[in-house]
């Protein structure tokens, strides 16, 4: 520091004596008599003491310091590079704010004086850059801003720029000042986060001030759950980082449609937006995004109280034709929205509608006969009363590049209506089902007969599915199907498990979890029926199913089997495990936590010298014991992760033991 303002110490000062090589120049002596005479050097400006007491002592400001911030200013717009700014920074807080307040154009160059063009100068304002306990006059420790400068959330992206995240008491508008001139000599920051705050030390506009000077070249901010924040902040962020990209806004309730509407004005490249419960924000701010806002792929609304109909139209309107993703939920708007989705949705690729209490069955009809969303492919409804029969089959004639669609909390969707839906969805390969309880058996089947490319299916807690002893008309063969998932569908037993073993032979993933009511006699059809070969099956939570099966399995696809999850079946014993190391070439996960294992099976497991397990689950296994250490200890020399939670036959020592031989794999103990 001494270098930059060419200031050395006390030496600089007269503390008496001849400090000029010729003393006795006549132009240094001043006649005061006849008889007299006196040396005298030029006179320099004496150091100035600027008292003040702490704990009773008084302490002197350097002279650096009774320079005003304009001439500070001055001084650190001068400064040759980064490397010197940084080191300023760590002197005060008042020199971090004040070089945080210096934007990028701002600065002084050789360049500008070569061509003899006038400074530009910007002076700032001394109560907008000292911060609270500067204005106390009280100093900050250089080892804490060097910390500030030297985030630890760091992280530098493919595409070269620097990303940064602070949460909780990190996130002071002291850090952000930090960020902005410790960024901008290596590259600038590009992507900043910042989540949560607190009373005393939050975010507040000042900081968002620093960023925007510092930081030209942010492409994505996000900011959750700061009310300290308002416009003024984000009139900066808009004047300053014209190269935004993504702006997400979560809970930040003193944000306004002015400040947003300044964003979509000076951001032409904005891409993506996600607002969510910012209680300010409504139609005004939909209506400059689609219009100012030539590129915007990406649009987010949740939870937002003043956005109705009259901000989705306006978007949708002007930036039909460039939106591909759309997220609304808990909004107040009604079935005018959806029919003006359907009508200027040209580009929408991905449509995701949650909580949308105030749409009803025609808003899904006239959104699927709008004939805008044919290239919309990813259909997600979560909690919307308005879903029927009639509106779902609306848009599957009307969408016909849709392949993913997933249905949650639907109440009034029923079998005739999935079953159409199937058929008029052509391209449907993914579909799923959760909580949609009047979907019975006969819903589930007709989605089987009559989808001719659907690959994976997933039913959830859909408690209107029961075995009936109804006999089903012949059907043909669902072969498409690769994955199928049951959860939680306590209705479904082994006459539903034996009619999906006949039409679907062609299954690679079998997922059934928490069907208590299925036995061997329900999944060996299923089992043998397979054509292909399993490679993932899960069966956790299915308390009834014996060894039997499983040697079913592990003959029949042993082959190709991969992973293998038996967690909560009781009734496996070692002969499964046994099979296990006989016919099972490819597996690397297998989860038997629960279930009747000892000692015996896991010896088993380690004598085969072909299996090559990476993930080994026992928690729960109360009869495995300290006699497995060395079996465990062979297995371990390809296991990545071993869970031995609840197995209170293993005692810590023995843990101990494990941890320190498998020291590349993660113990969960």
């Amino acid at each position: 520091m001494s270098e930059v303002f060419d200031y050395r110490g006390t030496e600089d000062f007269s503390t008496g004596g001849f400090r000029f090589p010729n003393p006795k120049d006549s132009s240094l002596l001043l006649p005061l008599g006849h008889h007299v005479d006196v040396y005298f050097p030029p006179p320099k400006r004496s150091r100035v003491s600027a008292p003040f007491v702490v704990s009773g002592e008084q302490k002197q400001k350097s002279s650096i310091e009774v320079l005003p911030d304009e001439c500070l200013f001055e001084v650190f717009r001068r400064l040759p590079g980064g490397q010197e700014r940084s080191a300023c920074a760590c002197v005060s807080k008042r020199w971090l704010m004040l070089l945080s307040c210096i934007r990028r154009d701002e600065l002084y160059t050789d360049k500008i004086t070569q061509l003899g063009e006038p400074e530009k100068r910007s002076n700032p304002k001394k109560e907008d850059t000292c911060s609270e306990s500067e204005q106390k006059g009280g100093y900050i420790d250089s080892n804490e801003i060097k910390a500030e400068a030297e985030e630890e959330d760091q992280e530098t992206e493919a595409n070269g720029y620097i990303s940064r995240s602070l949460e909780g008491k990190k996130a002071t508008d002291v850090r952000l000042a930090a960020i902005a001139v410790g960024t901008g000599s290596r590259g600038g920051l590009g992507k900043l986060s910042i989540r949560g705050t607190i009373s005393i030390r939050g975010v507040t506009n000042l900081g968002l001030k620093a960023i925007a000077r510092g930081c030209p070249s942010l492409r994505a901010l996000s900011l959750w759950n700061i009310s300290s924040i308002d416009d003024e902040g984000l009139f900066e962020i808009a004047n300053g980082c014209r190269l935004l990209e993504k702006l997400d806004l979560c809970r930040c309730s003193t944000i306004t449609d002015k400040s947003l509407v300044a964003i979509a004005k000076s951001c032409p490249n904005l891409t993506s937006v996600t607002i969510e419960s910012c209680l300010n924000i409504g139609n005004e701010s939909l209506q400059a995004l689609g219009c100012f806002c030539p590129n915007l792929k990406s649009i987010a609304v949740k939870n937002c109280r003043l956005v109705g109909d009259q901000g989705i139209a306006n978007m949708f309107s002007s930036a039909g034709r460039v939106l591909t993703k759309v997220k609304l939920q808990a909004l107040n708007i009604s079935d005018v929205s959806l029919a003006v989705i359907g009508y200027y949705g040209h580009e929408v690729t991905d449509l995701a509608l949650t909580g949308l209490q105030n749409v009803n069955e025609r808003g899904f009809w006239a959104m699927g006969n709008g004939q805008g969303l044919q290239k919309l492919k990813s259909f997600v409804v979560t909690a919307c009363r308005g879903v029927s029969d009639v509106g779902l089959e609306s848009m599957g004639k009307g969408c016909p590049n849709l392949k993913q669609t997933c249905l949650r909390k639907c109440p009034l969707l029923s079998d005739k209506g999935l079953a159409s839906f199937a058929k008029t969805a052509g391209s449907l390969v993914s579909l799923q089902l959760e909580e949609c309880h009047r979907i019975t058996q006969f819903g589930f089947f007709g989605i089987l007969g009559n989808s001719r490319k659907l690959k994976a299916l997933v039913v959830e807690n859909c408690l209107g599915i029961r075995d009936t002893d109804f006999e089903f008309p012949c059907m043909s063969l669902c072969n498409s199907l690769r994955y199928l998932t049951i959860r939680n569908c306590p209705g479904f037993g082994n006459a539903s498990l034996a009619i999906v073993g006949r039409l679907c032979p062609k299954l690679l993933h079998l997922n059934l979890v928490g069907l208590q009511g299925i036995t061997d006699e329900g999944l060996l059809p299923l089992v043998q029926n397979s054509e292909d070969g399993f490679t993932k099956v899960n069966l956790s939570g299915c308390v009834n199913l014996t060894d039997s099966v499983v040697s079913a399995i592990v003959k029949m696809h042993g082959s190709t089997l991969e992973l293998l999850n038996l967690d909560g079946c009781r009734h496996i014993t070692d002969a499964s495990l046994v099979e296990i190391a006989d016919d099972c070439l490819l597996l690397s996960e297998l989860d038997v936590s629960g279930c009747g294992i000892t000692d015996s099976g896991i010896a088993a497991l380690a004598g085969a010298v072909h299996l090559i397990l990476q993930i080994l689950s026992l928690s729960g296994c109360s009869s495995v014991s300290d006699k497995s250490l060395a079996s465990l200890g062979i297995l371990g020399q390809t296991l990545v992760g071993l869970n031995i939670q609840h197995c209170h036959g293993i005692s810590l020592g023995t843990v101990d033991l494990l941890v320190e031989r498998l020291w590349s794999c993660d113990i969960l103990a």
